[in-house]
């Protein structure tokens, strides 16, 4: 096996790589614990969802509660998938220069030891979902499925950006589940306007990688796009702004929430006239910038939630 200590190529400077022990380097940057922007952006519908539900419920006694548990949850389950993910792609992985160094293909790690930890992960995210109703734990349970597929569809569509915004969106359902024991119209739409938000924001992530991905085969909609993309992310960033906007009528919110989802929406327009596809380290940038766009809607939400448990 390869040096633990030997950086993963696009994640230098972080936490792992200068202060987490030696050993337990190539677990952690197995599951992007170095690169955490995964983390919030499966995050963000959860967070939505939980205060659009408390809004619609007029009541956040239990909304801290519900955030905090949603964080861990995010982070733990995402860990969890980037090892599935990592144990399927292993061998693609070794071909593509931007990932080559991970701890698979790098040999820092066996195969076993990969699947100890994503079974360890699994387990702290059952019992974060076990402290919520019945329902909302067979709706966390349901996600797995599309989970366990998501690795295999870039193998065989041009749209496996539209599966991993069916993960990384089910915390808009979460939030229902968990708050009203219910999944509703409002919470479908919200889903679907999040959706819309993944398959945007993950087709400049796939930008990087256009060239390697040709070479070996790998399909994603950044391929599919290509020069169109500025288009295409104004289409489906539109929709996103359309969709959670439709949900946020539904759900009677007021005025904090109608901010924070316009400051959403300049921000996803800010990111589509500023991209440039030849430019990776800019595609990455804009990638990462998502969490913000997300926070500031997740804050308007809060912001309403709070209101209107109040009047």
């Amino acid at each position: 096996m390869s040096d633990a200590t030997t950086r993963v190529a696009d994640a230098t400077g972080n936490w792992v790589d200068t202060h987490a022990p030696s050993w337990s380097r190539p677990y952690l940057r197995l599951s992007r614990y170095d690169r955490p922007i995964g983390s919030w952006l499966l995050l963000m519908p959860c967070w939505w969802s939980a205060a659009l539900a408390a809004g619609v419920a007029r009541d956040i006694s239990q909304l801290p509660f519900v955030i905090v548990l949603f964080f861990i949850g995010a982070f733990v389950m995402r860990g969890a998938g980037c090892a599935w993910n990592d144990i399927t792609d292993r061998e693609l992985d070794a071909s593509v220069e931007r990932t080559r160094s991970r701890p698979l293909p790098a040999g820092q790690i066996s195969v076993t030891q990969a699947f100890a930890f994503l079974v360890l992960q699994a387990l702290i995210g059952l019992a974060v979902l076990l402290q919520f109703n019945r329902f909302a734990i067979l709706t966390g349970v349901a996600s797995l499925v599309i989970v366990a597929v998501y690795p295999f569809m870039k193998r065989i569509t041009w749209w496996p950006q539209v599966v991993l915004g069916l993960a990384f969106s089910w915390g808009a359902l979460m939030g229902f589940a968990v708050t009203l024991g219910r999944i509703d119209l409002t919470a479908l739409v919200l889903y679907a306007g999040s959706i819309a938000w993944v398959i945007g924001y993950d087709t400049i992530y796939a930008h990087q990688d256009t060239e390697d991905d040709a070479l070996i085969g790998i399909k994603s909609t950044a391929r599919l796009f290509g020069a169109r993309t500025h288009l295409a992310l104004s289409v489906f960033y539109a929709l996103a702004v359309v969709l959670i906007g439709v949900a946020l009528a539904l759900a009677g919110v007021r005025w904090p929430a109608w901010i924070g989802l316009v400051a959403f929406a300049t921000h996803l327009a800010w990111q589509i006239r500023t991209l440039d596809i030849s430019n990776p380290a800019l595609c990455l940038r804009l990638f990462k910038s998502n969490r913000d766009a997300g926070l500031l809607l997740f804050a308007g939400l809060l912001i309403d939630a709070v209101m209107r448990s109040v009047s």
